[in-house]
């Protein structure tokens, strides 16, 4: 039933290699893995007295476990460690055929097999652990490696220091709790992969509703999303707020004469070279064709006009790949924790189109809002 379990897993691990977003990897090679410890495990139960079959059982199922450990370190973009995959399997061809043809001894296959694998688990591990978000599904997932190793280790040290039992074929106690373990955990361990999947595909589908696809800045969702949380800090600390409403000039021009795909270059460059001139609390967006927005959290105007002057220069360098183009920039300082953000892109808008008529490649200022007066208080 383990087996058939194993082989439906790997079936949904496939199918959502397929379906998943290209950012998640290693569920390709995760899938590979339960086929092949499934095969391994065939192999393994009608061996018989065949001590090729039995050779070749656990190359397969060598190969799954490194694959698992493969899919792993992909998964976490480490490079993976095709080396030690590599020298595994081999390590244990050379194990068994050592201690199973020229100098038999059982314990010895065991003892070395086991370590083997838990070398695979233990680097494995180590990279959940080094890569990992500290989330719930990670701990819940390096918790189900752990035991697995533990298990293995465990039939490794028992089969050279003790009289126990550890042959697999056999009745014995320890024998029985490893194989329900091992099929039991091996599935356990899928669902925990599956488990830290699922919640890289929930924050891969939240990045992609919040950022724009060719730049990877904020779209309108997003920089609403940030506006919200910085304007109820300030209203909460009494700060100024400050946005910059950035448009290329004769973009449509850059267009026409180099095409689109120059453009879109050119587009990636404004949003990289925005993003290097602004400091790690400012955020970036992109508002659709050439406009780009940028927030300016608890800054004033003579600080945000600092800024603008630092991003116009930067942007005015010419730079190999791209056409030399110029931007123009309207400055809207937000003093009013009352005033909506549609009225402070409205002003930041007017001061770009001023910005524009005075001859672009410059930046203008965007009246204040004019307060209404209080009521004065009741007598």
């Amino acid at each position: 039933m383990a087996t058939l379990m194993a082989a439906a897993m790997s079936v949904v691990l496939y199918s959502s290699h397929l379906n998943f977003p290209r950012e998640i990897h290693g569920l390709r090679e995760w899938a590979q893995a339960l086929v092949l410890l499934v095969g391994g495990v065939v192999l393994f139960a009608v061996h018989g007295q065949s001590n090729i079959l039995l050779l070749f059982s656990n190359i397969v199922m060598t190969w799954g476990l490194g694959l698992m450990m493969i899919g792993t370190e992909r998964f976490y973009e480490v490079r993976p460690s095709w080396w030690l995959f590599h020298l595994s399997w081999i390590s244990v061809v050379v194990v068994i055929w050592y201690w199973l043809w020229i100098t038999p001894s059982f314990s010895m296959r065991v003892a070395i097999c086991s370590i083997t694998v838990f070398i695979l688990h233990a680097r494995a591990i180590y990279v959940i652990l080094k890569r990992g978000d500290y989330h719930f599904s990670m701990w819940f997932f390096v918790t189900l490696m752990t035991i697995e190793s533990i298990m293995v280790g465990l039939r490794g040290v028992l089969a050279v220091t003790s009289n126990s039992d550890v042959n697999l074929l056999g009745a014995g106690t320890f024998a029985s709790l490893y194989l329900a373990t091992a099929h039991f955990m091996t599935l356990m361990m899928t669902v925990g992969f599956m488990t830290v999947c699922t919640r890289r595909l929930q924050i891969t589908l939240e990045r992609r509703s919040t950022l724009d696809p060719l730049t990877q800045t904020l779209n309108r969702r997003g920089f609403a999303d940030i506006y919200a949380k910085e304007h109820a800090l300030m209203r909460r600390e009494s700060t100024f707020l400050t946005i910059l409403n950035i448009d290329i000039d004769y973009f449509k021009r850059i267009n026409d004469n180099h095409g689109h795909a120059v453009g879109d270059r050119v587009l990636v460059d404004v949003a990289q070279m925005i993003a290097k001139a602004l400091r790690a609390s400012d955020h970036v967006a992109r508002f659709g064709g050439e406009e780009f927005v940028v927030l300016l959290p608890a800054t004033g105007l003579d600080r945000a006009l600092h800024i603008t002057e630092r991003i116009q220069s930067a942007l005015c360098t010419a730079r190999p790949g791209v056409p030399p183009y110029t931007v123009s920039i309207g400055v809207a300082c937000q003093t009013s924790a009352d005033e909506s953000l549609d009225n402070l892109l409205i002003r930041a808008d007017k001061a770009l189109y001023c910005a524009k008529e005075r001859g672009r490649n410059r930046y203008e200022v965007a009246a204040e809002v004019v307060q209404p007066l209080r009521a004065a208080a009741r007598a």
